[in-house]
Parts: structure tokens; C-alpha cells; sequence
């Protein structure tokens, strides 16, 4: 076992499993994502979800890492797996094949909670990202925790779940897409949640609550419990639309050095 390995919560050795959420149909990207998953777009000549999984690989406590899909994208992401060639990967179908039958992130969540046997580490498949979570883990202690990013400006925060952070970095305040931002500071799809919160999701859906925006349980979930915020270093970004797909590959792209950007969809 590596350093992290030794985290202990409660005097209770810590492990996860890894949930990364690909079952959405990439509406606002389309044409690009009429065949092709979001994670699955190509960045610098990978695939999205393969710089996810570089940043999992460095947390040492993952003991499986649950793919959670739909039946449109099954066989590419199956065909993925086999070349990636990580044996803790398991790919989870959700009963859907468009926009329309699709469970949503928070419902998707709930139906994976009974695979869990551990805390969950979980990531939207359209993040990319540059910073480690290692850091966020080492805080994790046994509360739920979001990684947070300052976006920088209010008209790009109007598009995300805006947060407010006491002395603490416990969430005080927590607003899905607002008008007016109150904060530039934003809520990542990366999350840390302990196994007991996945009873208070079907509390959460048996009140009415939205099964698709994970934002939208989270800003019910921080008045019922300690929710605690982690800034992310580095750069991030959201790949929700085709300008923040340019912005990542555009990027990364000066960063390393990449020239070849044919392979992009946009």
C-alpha cells in the first residue's frame, strides 16, 4: 500500500471506489457526440476520459473504478476498457439509448450505490483537469467534499453551481446557475462522498428532487449536512459545450507541445 493508503477517517483505514458518470448524450455538443461519448472525445490525441483516469491512477486507495453508461455508448466504451487494460474498470449500462430514457448523474448515482463498497471518488466524464486529486483525498474525512475552481469572472460562474466557503472551506451557500453570482467560485463534477449519503439521494429523488444535475442534490445536500469544499490547482474545464472543448484543446495543446489538432472533433 502507498502513503494514501494509510489516510484513516474515524480511526478507520480508508478505501474508495471510483465512479466516473458517462451516461449523458452530449446534447449541447452535438453533431460531435451523435457518435461519440463525451469522455471519448479525442484532446491532444486522447480520449478525454483518459486523462480522468491518469489523475485516479496517483490515488492509491482506488479499488474499483465503475463506468457508468448507457446502452448507445456500451460498446465503445467496453472496446476502450479492453485497450486501456486496467483490470479494476467495470462498465455499468443504464437501460437507455437517448436523451430522452436517460436516468440522469443523480439517479445513475443512486442505481450504483448497491456496486459500492466503499466511499465513492466520483468525476463527471467531462472534466478535464490538470491538478491532483491527491490533495483533495488527503482532506476527505469521512464528509461529504467537492472540488471547487474560480473561474474568474461572473458571466462564466452564471453557467455553473456558485459556492460560498466558510473559514473552514464547509459550503455556506450554494446556488445552481444563478443570475447573479455572488462568488466566481464553482462547483467541479468531482466528488467525494461517503457510502451513508447515497440513502439521503433516494431522499433527495422521493421529494421531488431533479435526478439529472448532481449541482442540484449537492445545494440540497449542504443544508442537511457538513459539505466541504477543496479548490482545485491547475486549469479545468467543463467540456459541456464546443467552445470549452476548443478552450481545453486549444490549451493543452500549447502546453505540450501538440501540433497535430486534426484529430479533434470541433
Amino acid at each position: 500500500m502507498g502513503i494514501l493508503c494509510q489516510i484513516k477517517s474515524r480511526g478507520v483505514l480508508l478505501m474508495f471506489d471510483a465512479v466516473i458518470l458517462a451516461g449523458g448524450y452530449g446534447t449541447r455538443l452535438w453533431p460531435i457526440t451523435l457518435n461519440t461519448a463525451k469522455p471519448l472525445l479525442p484532446v491532444c490525441g486522447r480520449p478525454v476520459i483518459e486523462y480522468i483516469m491518469e489523475k485516479l491512477d496517483e490515488v492509491e486507495c482506488l479499488r474499483r473504478i465503475l463506468i457508468s453508461t448507457n446502452l448507445r455508448f456500451e460498446d465503445d466504451f467496453r472496446r476502450w476498457a479492453r485497450r486501456y487494460g486496467d483490470e479494476r474498470i467495470e462498465v455499468v449500462v443504464e437501460e437507455s439509448r437517448s436523451e430522452e430514457e436517460k436516468l440522469g448523474a443523480v439517479k445513475a448515482l443512486s442505481r450504483l450505490s448497491q456496486r459500492l463498497k466503499h466511499d465513492a471518488l466520483i468525476v463527471a466524464g467531462d472534466n478535464l483537469f490538470t491538478g491532483s486529486l491527491i490533495p483533495m483525498v488527503k482532506r476527505y474525512s469521512g464528509r461529504p467534499i467537492i472540488a471547487l475552481y474560480d473561474v474568474g469572472g461572473s458571466e462564466l460562474a452564471r453557467l455553473y453551481g456558485v459556492v460560498r466557503v466558510d473559514d473552514e472551506a464547509r459550503i455556506i451557500d450554494f446556488v445552481e446557475k444563478p443570475e447573479k453570482p455572488f462568488s466566481t467560485l464553482v462547483s467541479t463534477g468531482i466528488y467525494i462522498l461517503p457510502r451513508q449519503i447515497f440513502d439521503m439521494i433516494e431522499e433527495y429523488l422521493g421529494g421531488g428532487g431533479g435526478r439529472d444535475r448532481l449541482g442540484d442534490f449537492i445545494q440540497w445536500l449542504h443544508r442537511k449536512t457538513p459539505v466541504y469544499g477543496y479548490v482545485l490547482d491547475g486549469d479545468w474545464w467543463d467540456i459541456g459545450d464546443i467552445e470549452s472543448y476548443k478552450r481545453a484543446v486549444e490549451t493543452l495543446s500549447r502546453r505540450l507541445g501538440y501540433t497535430d489538432t486534426t484529430s479533434a472533433k470541433f
